[in-house]
């Protein structure tokens, strides 16, 4: 294997998602996900740090993000690590890092933050389709293959 960009985070929404649409009127969503570690420090108390991730979902699994995600949601998110660049307006150039989520779950359990959910978590990824990206949510467990090779 000569390379690997796989990022997965679970966190919870720092707001809503942000949903804007491209010039092609393909949805871009962005999340603010917030992970936290609790450690103990050397008196023994317990101690808090809190990373923020940018996320940025596009097509069908946007929508879905606006849609069934809100500030509060847990949710697992799954995809590469990029930079862009771009120039503002003075002309100075600027960089963000994010991750471009490919896969989505909510964690969430029924009657939590995301809603009037089913009970189940529900998985959402973006795919490839001739229109360009979709996404499916599948809480459907029972026809996974059983022949695994481990």
């Amino acid at each position: 294997m000569s390379s690997l960009n796989k990022a997965m985070i679970i966190g919870r929404l720092g707001a809503d998602p942000e949903v804007r649409y491209t010039q092609s009127n393909t949805a871009v969503a962005t999340l603010s996900v917030a992970t936290t570690e609790r450690y103990k420090d050397r008196n023994g108390e317990q101690q808090e740090s809190t990373e923020w991730h940018r996320i940025v979902a596009w097509g069908r699994l946007a929508e879905i993000c606006q849609e069934y995600l809100k500030k509060g949601s847990l949710a697992y998110f799954e995809g590469p690590i990029q930079t862009r660049q771009w120039e503002d307006k003075d002309g100075q150039k600027k960089y963000t890092t994010e991750i471009k989520a490919l896969n989505m779950q909510m964690l969430d359990s029924r009657g939590s933050n995301t809603g009037g959910g089913t009970g189940a978590p529900a998985a959402a990824s973006a795919g490839n389709s001739p229109q360009g990206s979709s996404a499916t949510i599948d809480n459907n467990f029972d026809d996974m293959d059983d022949d695994l090779p481990f």
